[in-house]
């Protein structure tokens, strides 16, 4: 089972007592959810072969109607969500450098609906040590996310406290999707692109790729929720991912939807598989 769909499973145990209010909000716990996942693998840190490292203080900026119906749940959501993002970097293989915490903050900038997510790493004091410092702080001045397919990334907290240099010999460099079979060697210049599914790489070679559970599909997903030909990537500009008239349809990004826009990170879930599109230059 997926992260995303233990996460909705989670509070759906708590719908019935005094987290239901939080449904009725614009913005869904499981779009903030989708976007801790993208902040993670858009801010993934190599430190070595054996080590990559993402942000674990993230600060969910929500319109002030949004706010005030979500702040007087924030403990509870901030745990799930903070469950959430940890059962994900144990499924991506990432580590972080001291305790995951999720706050919420009103934003007087937003309208209902929208969304800004930010983050930084964090090293606990337990960590602090010539040996564990912590990685840079991340991020850059992002828009804010829309319902639905919002776009934009975050800025650092104002007034974050400066991180601690790397430790000698080690350069992070910034994460390209990790290693694995699949991906070709094309000339510098062109678009690479290709999908992630559980850690394996599928190169998008061709104009389409189709993926279900058929063994004529060009990806074949063995999950019983997925149906023979359930979805279709298309590359274009931009690419986008089209629902082939799949019995129980696609999320990508946290919204269920039937055709989408795809950008590098853009999470594709169908069944109970999360598929991740990449591309990169060159």
């Amino acid at each position: 089972m997926g992260v995303m769909k233990r996460f909705e499973q989670r509070l759906e145990g708590l719908v019935n007592g005094t987290f239901a209010k939080v449904f009725k909000s614009e913005v869904q716990p499981v779009e903030i959810a989708g976007a801790l996942q993208r902040e993670c693998d858009n801010n993934a840190t190599i430190w070595n072969r054996d080590r990559t490292v993402v942000p674990n203080d993230f600060i969910v900026e929500l319109s002030a109607p949004d706010y005030d119906r979500l702040s007087p749940y924030s403990g509870q959501l901030g745990d799930e969500l903070s469950g959430m993002v940890r059962d994900y970097a144990k499924q991506q293989r990432y580590t972080f450098m001291g305790g995951i915490k999720v706050h919420l903050q009103k934003a007087e900038d937003l309208d209902t609906g929208l969304y800004r997510v930010r983050s930084r790493t964090l090293a606990s004091s337990e960590s602090q040590s010539p040996q564990a410092a912590a990685a840079p702080a991340r991020g850059g001045a992002g828009a804010p996310h829309q319902r639905p397919g919002g776009q934009g990334y975050p800025a650092q907290p104002t007034g974050a406290p400066p991180m601690p240099a790397a430790p000698p010999g080690a350069r992070p460099v910034p994460r390209t999707g990790g290693t694995g079979a699949g991906v070709g060697t094309q000339s510098q210049g062109q678009t690479r692109r290709w999908i992630e599914i559980n850690g394996t790489r599928h190169q998008i070679s061709r104009p389409t790729l189709v993926l279900g559970r058929s063994t004529d599909a060009d990806v074949r997903i063995d999950d019983p929720g997925v149906s023979r030909r359930h979805c279709e990537i298309r590359v274009g500009t931009p690419p986008t991912v089209q629902d082939l008239g799949s019995t129980n349809g696609i999320v990508v990004d946290g919204q269920h939807t039937t055709r989408a826009t795809l950008r590098d990170g853009s999470r594709i879930v169908v069944g109970s598989t999360t598929i991740v599109y990449r591309q990169a230059e060159g």
